[in-house]
């Protein structure tokens, strides 16, 4: 989507549809982007309302922007259940399967989606496609032995994430590889390809994880729910 005003008031409004199924006492998984970022704002507003919830984040700057907002996260192995997750996608099409991990968290977001009892994605229309891949794929690899992983990649075009001159790190002291794959036929197949590969931590592909896709369409919102 060319115009980024377009694109942010699309995030708002499926952000901000998301916290509505947020109720008092819920355990609330946060999920790490520029599309959540709108949601944890939100969910800020109503703390300071009143609403009473516990946080589990899936990322350093997660936790940094809850606490900035006047919500106290609490670690995943104390919080028990997680009733609901609220996290972006970088793509995803109507069969609930996404690409996530654009912005560097997939591990720690897939630990809290998996521990969840709902999920719900939020998306600008932009990221609804329907085949996955056109988004760089990424995965998560440990820093010993990384060139081998990259030469067994190879046919996927993999590229080491970098910030600035230096490679990019995790929360968890990991590498991304950047798959430029333009099309994903059989996302399933290929998440279970690549697991396969000793070195990988995790992929980006979320298969049969969401359960709700809220996607914000220039003034309104269109809800898809797995049947």
């Amino acid at each position: 989507m060319a115009d980024k005003s377009l694109q942010d008031k699309e995030k708002k409004l499926a952000a901000e549809k998301a916290v509505e199924y947020i109720e008092n006492g819920m355990t609330v998984g946060l999920g790490t982007g520029s599309t959540v970022y709108f949601a944890i704002r939100k969910l800020g507003e109503k703390v300071k309302q009143g609403l009473k919830i516990k946080a589990v984040s899936s990322s350093n700057v997660s936790t940094d922007l809850a606490r900035s907002s006047g919500i106290e996260p609490v670690s995943i192995d104390d919080a028990g259940e997680i009733d609901i997750n609220i996290d972006g996608a970088d793509e995803a099409d109507r069969d609930f399967n996404g690409i996530k991990g654009g912005g560097g968290a997939l591990l720690f977001e897939k630990i809290v989606a998996l521990n969840s009892g709902r999920n719900i994605w939020i998306v600008d229309s932009g990221k609804l496609v329907k085949t996955l891949g056109k988004f760089p794929l990424p995965v998560e690899v440990i820093p010993f032995g990384h060139k081998g992983v990259l030469k067994i990649l190879e046919e996927y075009n993999p590229v080491i994430r970098k910030r600035g001159d230096s490679y990019y790190k995790t929360d968890s002291g990991n590498l991304i590889f950047d798959l430029n794959m333009n099309r994903i036929n059989d996302p399933l197949a290929l998440d279970m390809e690549l697991k396969q590969i000793t070195g990988i931590v995790e992929t980006g592909l979320f298969i049969n994880i969401a359960d709700t896709i809220i996607i914000g369409k220039e003034n309104s919102t269109e809800v898809l729910f797995k049947k």
